[in-house]
C-alpha cells in the first residue's frame, strides 16, 4: 500500500506520515517548505520519518504538474491532499495567492489522480466553509454557499472539484472538514500555540472581541484517527466533519491554558477581525456512524499534552 501525502511536513501531515508508516504503508511526502512560518519547524516535524526506509520526501510544489505526475505515477494508490495556503486572515491579504495555491494546486493533484487512475483521494477541507452558519451544530447537509474569507471559498471550491472528478472519472473521493486542530507541532500562528507561548513569557495575549467566540478544538490524535479511517472506507463521494463536538469560548480556552501552564494571562482585547466566524461546532454523527470516528481527548487533557510538548 503506497500513499502520497501532500503538505507532509506540516502539523497534521507529519503526524499522518508517522501513523501510516507505523501501520505498514509506504509513504511519499510532498512539501514545498514555504516560509509562511519558519521552514525549519517543518523539517523538525518530519525528521523522524526520514529515518524510515519506507518514507520518501519530495521537496516541490503541488502546482508543478511535472513533479506531481512523477510522484503519483510511482505506483501510488491513495492520495491524501493536505497541502494548502493556510489561515483565514492571511487569505484576506493575499487572495490571489490563496486562489492559485489552493485551487490550482488541487486541480493539478486531481489531474494526476485521473491520469494514473488513483483509487482513493482524500481532501482536507475546513470548518470555515460553514461561514457564520446560525444553525449549530454544523452538519454536512448544511448549505455552505456563503463563505466569509477567500480561504473558506477555496476549500469549498476544492470540495466541488473533488465531486466533479468523482462524477466524471469514478475516483473515490472523501472530503474532511477539520475543526480547529491542536496538539504537539501545532502551527505557531494558531491561537493555542500563540497564547501558550505568550503566557509562558509573561506577555499580553491578543483576544479579538469579548472572548465569547466559540471554537470546536480537536486534538491531533483524534483527527489522525479520522483521516486513517476515511482512507480505509473511501468509497463514492463523501464529506465528513472531524471535530471534537465540544466547543468552548475563547475565554474558557484562555482559562484552560492558564491551568495547563500554572500561569495567569495578561489579556489585550482587540476589535473583531474580518473573516473570523462566531462559532464552530461539529455534528460528527455521520463520521461516527460511517467511519467509527470516536474523538476522545477533552480540552484539558489535550492542552496538558500540548504544554508538555511545548516546554520540551
Amino acid at each position: 500500500m503506497k500513499v502520497l501525502i501532500t503538505g507532509a511536513a506540516g502539523f497534521i501531515g507529519s503526524h499522518l506520515c508517522e501513523r501510516m508508516l507505523a501501520d505498514g504503508w509506504t509513504v511519499t511526502g510532498l512539501d514545498n517548505f514555504n516560509d509562511y512560518y519558519n521552514p525549519q519547524i517543518k523539517r523538525d516535524n518530519i525528521s523522524g520519518c526520514l529515518k524510515n526506509t519506507n518514507f520518501n520526501l519530495v521537496e516541490d510544489d503541488i502546482r508543478n504538474p511535472e513533479v506531481v505526475e512523477i510522484v503519483v505515477g510511482d505506483n501510488v494508490d491513495t492520495i491524501v491532499h493536505l497541502a494548502a495556503g493556510a489561515g483565514v486572515r492571511p487569505s484576506i491579504m493575499e487572495p490571489v495567492y490563496y486562489s492559485d495555491n489552493n485551487m490550482t494546486g488541487t486541480m493539478v493533484m486531481l489531474e494526476a489522480a485521473k491520469k494514473f487512475q488513483i483509487k482513493k483521494f482524500v481532501f482536507a477541507s475546513s470548518s470555515s466553509v460553514y461561514g457564520n452558519n446560525k444553525k449549530v451544530p454544523f452538519s454536512e447537509d448544511d448549505n455552505v454557499d456563503f463563505p466569509i474569507s477567500p480561504y473558506a471559498a477555496t476549500k469549498k471550491a476544492g470540495e466541488l472539484f473533488c465531486h466533479t472528478y468523482y462524477h466524471l472519472y469514478g475516483i473515490n473521493m472523501t472530503c474532511l472538514r477539520f475543526f480547529t486542530v491542536y496538539g504537539p507541532r501545532q502551527r505557531p500562528d494558531l491561537a493555542i500555540h500563540k497564547f501558550a507561548k505568550l503566557i509562558e513569557q509573561g506577555k499580553p495575549i491578543p483576544v479579538y472581541g469579548d472572548g465569547s467566540m466559540m471554537r470546536d478544538f480537536t486534538y491531533i490524535d483524534d483527527i489522525i484517527d479520522g483521516i486513517t479511517a476515511s482512507i480505509k472506507k473511501c468509497e463514492g463521494y463523501n464529506v465528513y466533519n472531524l471535530g471534537e463536538s465540544r466547543p468552548v469560548t475563547v475565554n474558557k480556552l484562555v482559562s484552560e491554558i492558564e491551568n495547563a501552564l500554572g500561569k495567569k494571562a495578561i489579556i489585550e482585547h482587540l476589535p473583531m477581525q474580518p473573516g473570523d466566524v462566531d462559532c464552530t461546532y461539529a455534528d460528527v454523527s455521520k463520521a461516527e456512524k460511517e467511519l467509527d470516528y470516536d474523538p476522545k481527548t477533552n480540552i484539558s487533557d489535550g492542552l496538558a499534552k500540548f504544554v508538555e510538548w511545548m516546554r520540551k
